[in-house]
């Protein structure tokens, strides 16, 4: 009897070892952030929060005002709490592929959502990302939903895709631009910085002359990139490579996520890890430009373990105009880029491979051709930060207008698309299109780049600015547009600007200095 009971109790312990494993990584997990259980709290509905949005007036193309509520509508749909018994910590938008929550997409995902923080609090669908980072600082770059397990398409032999485009600090002082909440900076900093440390253990080419980060397709987000072709691979999958080739896009995320951390500490009166962080940036950003800019193409490269640049065009080479890399000169000759239609200024602009490479594939395939708001808000981004303000508008207006032809024809917007024509891209696979009803980073083109670009307002409670670029000659602006804690309203009619604000701020409009007060004003242009 004694012994039946002993053989009993085993198997119960087996039975249970699985849970009790689990409970165990669960308490082990994201001790670095403060967050450590969800207390529930319910979605807003789109319908019921319409009134509170930010509301664009175009009235040169106002079928774009009705895209951007589209993308709004949707966004509001993939709203998510998490399952009952679920490890994560916080309600979020979800990008509407599957059953789990995505690194990179989540990134740019909030850089939309910064728009209606007062309504859902975006940024913390970072939080199930912290709340679930490992002891060594490591945090996966997909997340089961219902149970908070790393999904084990973010491993792969030697953890080669555990980590997305280290892009957490980025989307998190883009959004403090907004909400001036010094006090998530705090919350935040730590769990960051141990992110950062893990990658400097784990994806910097030490023993190369280079000196670089190393990633692959899976792990880059560019998933069937053309760029792994050749490289060996531990579980025999090109795109799971583990070789020090130093990747431009990723070394150029490590320079960011530096000069963001420096930001992050001179707010919070961190002087000395300020200094060291701007100190790796600086040397980071030569080390960049030593070994990946090729004058004679004027173009940056990967690098191969040997130090030996290839020869892959994808707008991968971009990311060193948002780092703040390039020199004019150089920023200049990637301008040159965009604009040449053998590259990358396509009926569509700009497809994730250049058109003259080969694997180019016109239906998109894709990281093989096909459009994707993602690389194409970041070069925008970079593009306007660096003077290009009409270019950045410019190519905004070309994909909103795609993407509105599409919305006409299927009545929803979709996770990317043809560089060639007005039509979905194919996935992967080059047969099958992609993903519906996607936003998903997809709501980047009709929000963000719609305000930011096309209308020409950008707002940052920091400084309390209003920056417009105001160039349509019909009647445009926005309403109800919140940042810190001014509500505001701007609407231009021929050469007048009527203001109407909740407090004061500064505006400057097409370089010109207004003080706007509390309440309405006029200006003459």
């Amino acid at each position: 009897m004694q012994r039946d009971n002993k053989a009993f109790a085993m198997l119960t312990l087996l039975f249970l070892l699985p849970a009790i494993l689990l409970a165990q990584e669960s308490d082990a997990r994201g001790r670095y952030f403060y967050k450590k259980e969800y207390i529930p709290a319910e979605l807003p509905r789109f319908a019921d929060s319409r009134h509170l949005l930010p509301s664009p007036v175009w009235d040169e193309n106002p079928q774009w005002v009705e895209l951007y509520w589209k993308a709004w509508e949707i966004a509001f749909s993939n709203l998510r709490q998490p399952p009952k018994g679920s490890p994560l910590v916080a309600n979020w938008i979800d990008e509407g592929l599957s059953p789990q929550v995505f690194q990179w997409d989540t990134h740019f995902m909030v850089m939309f959502g910064r728009y209606a923080a007062h309504i859902f609090p975006f940024i913390e669908s970072h939080d199930n990302f912290y709340a679930r980072q490992h002891d060594d600082g490591m945090i996966c770059r997909i997340l089961n939903e219902a149970d908070g397990v790393d999904h084990h398409w973010g491993l792969g032999a030697n953890y080669a895709r555990t980590i997305n485009p280290p892009l957490f600090s980025w989307a998190e002082m883009e959004y403090f631009r907004f909400t001036k909440d010094t006090a998530r900076l705090a919350q935040i900093i730590t769990p960051i910085e141990k992110y950062v440390a893990w990658v400097e253990k784990n994806r910097r080419a030490t023993g190369t002359q280079h000196n670089l980060y190393w990633s692959n397709g899976q792990a880059s987000g560019m998933d069937n990139t053309p760029r792994d072709v050749g490289r060996p691979a531990p579980d025999g999958d090109i795109h799971s490579a583990t070789d020090a080739m130093g990747w431009i896009d990723m070394s150029s995320q490590i320079k960011m996520c530096y000069d963001n951390l420096a930001e992050i500490c001179t707010i919070l009166g961190r002087k000395r890890e300020a200094k060291e962080y701007r100190k790796r940036a600086s040397s980071l950003a030569k080390r960049i430009n030593r070994y990946m800019w090729d004058k004679e193409s004027g173009l940056y490269y990967d690098v191969d373990t040997a130090s030996v640049r290839t020869k892959w065009i994808t707008t991968a080479t971009f990311w060193p105009i948002l780092a703040g890399i390039s020199s004019p000169g150089q920023t200049a000759r990637l301008v040159s880029a965009i604009k040449n239609e053998e590259l990358f200024w396509r009926p569509l602009p700009l497809p994730s491979l250049a058109a003259n490479q080969p694997h180019y594939d016109a239906r998109g395939r894709y990281w093989r051709g096909g459009v994707w708001a993602p690389t194409t808000y970041m070069t925008v981004k970079g593009l306007q930060n660096s003077g290009y303000e009409e270019l950045a508008s410019t190519i905004a207006a070309k994909n909103m207008a795609v993407m509105y032809k599409v919305y006409e024809s299927t009545g929803t917007i979709w996770e990317l698309y043809s560089p060639e024509m007005p039509i979905p891209a194919t996935d992967a696979t080059g047969v099958q299109t992609v993903k519906p009803d996607f936003v998903g980073w997809s709501g980047l083109i009709p929000i963000s780049m719609f305000i930011e670009n096309i209308i020409g307002i950008n707002a940052d409670a920091t400084t309390g600015k209003v920056v417009w670029r105001s160039t349509c000659e019909k009647r445009h602006g926005i309403e109800g547009l919140r940042f810190g804690d001014v509500v505001t309203s701007l609407i231009r009619e021929g050469n007048r600007v009527s203001v109407e604000s909740s407090g004061e701020y500064t505006l400057i409009l097409n370089g010109r200095k207004h003080k706007i007060s509390k309440g309405r004003q006029t200006i003459e242009l």
